[in-house]
């Protein structure tokens, strides 16, 4: 698959660096909304927290003697202080902790992200940056060129091993706009995201972290 490589001016890159080829083993994948559906679910339930446990009744440290007369005190026949009703006692129907760690292969991980990028490059909403440079790092600057290019609403711009540091100070006030490295690539980000900018570098990285 070929794409055009585009600048933040709107311009297409100039010379041979005009064209990107794209592996059809990562970009060209036919999408499967089950297996799509399958890693969403797991990473949003491994990025759930669980509640801090409450201590029940087996949980407290109190005495289990019975600290009355069965008859005659005019109370009720308690025999453990650790009884939810007694103050100092365990907490009933409280809390639990709960693991939401689910497991999945790593093939379907692999196969989900595949598929998440080639979903993209079927909608014709993947791009393909030469560099996101932004001069002196401004927002203002940022934001005339990014209205031009029609990215749509929401887009999640991924780079090389880190971010331009010009594009991510320019971006941090642009609603909408997500930056992450390649390695931060997931498929729920991308799927969430109206369009999916890459860059040169990001290209190779994620063609590289899944050939090998």
């Amino acid at each position: 698959m070929k794409l055009k490589v585009q600048t933040l001016d709107g311009a297409k890159a100039s010379g041979a660096k005009g064209d990107i080829e794209l592996s059809d083993d990562v970009f060209g994948v036919e999408p499967r909304a089950d297996i799509l559906h399958r890693v969403v679910t797991w990473q949003l339930e491994k990025a759930r927290g669980t509640a801090r446990g409450a201590r029940e009744r087996s949980d407290v440290a109190r005495t289990g003697k019975k600290f009355g007369n069965q008859k005659g005190g005019g109370t009720a026949r308690h025999g453990n202080r650790r009884s939810p009703i007694f103050v100092g006692g365990g907490k009933a129907h409280g809390p639990r902790v709960r693991d939401f760690n689910p497991s999945l292969n790593k093939k379907i991980r692999v196969l989900g992200l595949k598929m998440a990028l080639s979903a993209k490059a079927k909608a014709g909403t993947l791009v393909v940056m030469e560099s996101l440079a932004v001069k002196d790092g401004k927002t203002k600057a940022l934001f005339g060129a990014w209205s031009k290019l029609g990215f749509g609403k929401t887009a999640l711009v991924i780079d090389g091993d880190v971010v331009e540091t010009s594009f991510a100070n320019a971006s941090s006030n642009l609603v909408g706009v997500n930056v992450m490295p390649a390695a931060g690539a997931n498929v729920y980000d991308i799927l969430k995201h109206e369009t999916l900018v890459l860059t040169r570098a990001a290209v190779e990285k994620l063609e590289a972290r899944f050939n090998g």
